[in-house]
């Protein structure tokens, strides 16, 4: 498994960099938007729609959402108040986490789950475009940012092998540990160091930015849990086999849906994109 997860990464990990520095922003909003349909395809099935043409039905009904909010005039007010209203989603998210318990089991289809699907895809698409497109350096904090979560993924998930003991969320996803959150933190702290440096920021914002940077991990790590609190309420594994090692495309995305709204907002905040 940890050779299929090395391999598909190497494979991906140019593509991906590849597509977000040298795209111009609406053919990165194109690509950006086939990721989110391919992981609504997945969404359907764990909404309870197994059928093809309902699946594709739905995934028409999150193509007409990712529509409707390109349409939405670019402005930084417009991203603002729609990443805030995303980061309020993601904290009730966190709320539901802290309350699991377990034992819920969803059979047939859920239409409320199947609305949260909306929720869950189409804000992080609308922070990676908008964070694409609000300045010059948009693409490379685009790469900031998912290099930010390969590194949290990468020291969680050797942190945890090395040195886990205690369980995070047993009733959630029982392999993830605190240590393994703590090695995601101590790599997001090294590289927000770096960057902070490489930039010249001076202290007090290099010390907002590193703060933003550890938020937006913790972030991170709320959306993968509550992909593995949707699987185990569906009694599966990955959504889906597309990624070698991997799983699905939600399982490899589910980290950027949490995290790329928090982020961007903290960066609008922040007054970093100025």
């Amino acid at each position: 498994m940890l050779k299929q997860r090395i391999i598909t990464g190497l494979i991906l990990a140019p593509l991906v960099a590849l597509g977000v520095l040298e795209l111009p922003t609406p053919y990165f909003a194109l690509v950006a938007a086939v990721v989110m349909l391919i992981g609504a395809w997945e969404w359907a099935a764990l909404s309870g729609l197994q059928e093809v043409v309902p699946r594709i039905v739905y995934v028409g009904f999150i193509a007409l959402g990712l529509w409707l909010v390109s349409q939405v005039p670019r402005g930084s007010d417009t991203l603002y108040y729609f990443m805030l209203a995303a980061l309020v989603w993601w904290g009730g998210v966190f709320v539901r986490l802290w309350r699991f318990r377990g034992q819920e089991r969803l059979e047939g289809f859920s239409v409320v789950q199947a609305i949260e699907g909306a929720a869950v895809l189409l804000p992080p698409w609308v922070a990676l475009v908008g964070l694409h497109w609000m300045t010059q350096q948009g693409p490379g904090w685009v790469m900031f940012l998912l290099f930010m979560i390969w590194t949290a993924d990468g020291g969680a998930y050797f942190a945890g092998r090395a040195w886990g003991r205690t369980k995070l969320a047993p009733r959630v996803s029982p392999g993830k540990t605190r240590e393994g959150v703590y090695g995601a933190l101590a790599g997001v702290l090294a590289l927000a160091l770096a960057a902070g440096f490489y930039l010249d920021f001076s202290a007090w914002r290099l010390v907002g930015f590193v703060v933003l940077c550890l938020v937006t991990t913790l972030f991170s790590i709320v959306g993968d849990l509550f992909e593995s609190m949707i699987k185990r309420q569906r009694g599966v594994k990955d959504s889906g086999a597309l990624l070698p090692g991997h799983g699905g495309m939600l399982d490899r995305i589910d980290s950027v849906t949490a995290a790329s709204p928090v982020f961007l907002f903290g960066m609008m905040t922040g007054g970093f994109l100025s």
